[in-house]
């Protein structure tokens, strides 16, 4: 039947979006509460800033998986 196919594309096609949407606002309040603070005690005594030390690393190990893709062909 053309409903049913009709209600699978629509789905098929607004499910990643509402996926993401949901990530997103869970990277949020993961952002603001953090990962391991049930109490919300300010405990930035010992973190290392995400931002200039993972981003540099996942970007490494990005460019270093492509170069090795890369010499691969």
């Amino acid at each position: 039947d053309n409903a049913t196919l009709m209600r699978f594309f629509s789905i098929h096609f607004l499910l990643p979006f509402i996926i993401t949407a949901f990530v997103m606002i869970h990277l949020l309040f993961l952002h603001q509460t953090g990962s391991n603070n049930p109490m919300g005690i300010n405990s930035n005594i010992d973190k290392i800033p995400f931002h200039p030390y993972y981003s540099s690393k996942d970007i490494m190990g990005f460019l270093t998986l492509l170069l090795l893709f890369t010499l691969m062909l």
